[in-house]
C-alpha cells in the first residue's frame, strides 16, 4: 500500500500567541521536525510551511532587534524542513497586523488540493477565514485535519475539517527544549 502523503501548514502568528498563552512561546527551543514528525503520524510529510508577516526595519533598535529574531527563526525553520511563506505587517494605531498570511494559506491549501500534492492537510491555525478553501479541499477528496489549542479552539474548524486534534500544554510540552521548561 502506498504511503500517504501530507503537508503541514502553521499560521505562525496564531500558532506564537497560543504558545504564549501556554507560557510556551520560544519558538527558537521549539522542536519543529519532531512536532511535523508527530503531526504526520507516519505519512510522508511533502512539505511543511510556516506562515508569518515579514518584519520590515524602521532603522529604530527594536524593529532591528525584531528582524534579527525573526532571521534566527527563519534558520531554525529551514534547520527542521520547514519552509516559510511570509505575507507582510501593516501598522495601524502603533499596532501591528498580519496581512497576506491568510491568503497565502488558502492559496497553498488549494495549490496542493487541485495538483495533488498531497492526501491530507494537516492545518495548524484556528482562523476561521481559512474554512472556504478547507471545504474545497474536501470536496475534491482531501482529508483536513485541524490542530488546535484545548485551552481555545475553535469550533468552526473542529466542524468543518475531516478530523482535529487538541493538544493541550502537556502534549506540547516535549518539543520545548528542557532548558525551556525549567524556566517556566
Amino acid at each position: 500500500m502506498k504511503k500517504q502523503r501530507c503537508i503541514i501548514l502553521i499560521d505562525g502568528s496564531n500558532f506564537y500567541f497560543k504558545l504564549k498563552d501556554l507560557k510556551l512561546s520560544n519558538l527558537l527551543s521549539f522542536n519543529f521536525a519532531g512536532f511535523a514528525k508527530a503531526l504526520a503520524k507516519g505519512s510522508k510529510i511533502t512539505n511543511a510551511v510556516y506562515y508569518i508577516g515579514k518584519i520590515k526595519t524602521d532603522g529604530s533598535e527594536k524593529s532591528n532587534r525584531m528582524l534579527a529574531n525573526q532571521q534566527k527563526l527563519f534558520a531554525h525553520l529551514r534547520k527542521s524542513n520547514f519552509n516559510y511563506s511570509l505575507g507582510y505587517l501593516l501598522e495601524s494605531d502603533g499596532k501591528y497586523h498580519e496581512k497576506g498570511v491568510d491568503v497565502n494559506i488558502a492559496v497553498d491549501i488549494l495549490v496542493a488540493t487541485y495538483e495533488n500534492l498531497c492526501d491530507s492537510i494537516i492545518l495548524v491555525s484556528s482562523d476561521t477565514d481559512l474554512l472556504p478553501a478547507v471545504k474545497r479541499a474536501k470536496e475534491k477528496g482531501k482529508k483536513v485535519e485541524y490542530v488546535g489549542f484545548s485551552h481555545q479552539p475553535s469550533v468552526a474548524m473542529v466542524a468543518n475539517c475531516s478530523s482535529s486534534r487538541l493538544f493541550t500544554k502537556d502534549d506540547l510540552s516535549p518539543f520545548i527544549s528542557r532548558s525551556e521548561r525549567k524556566e517556566k
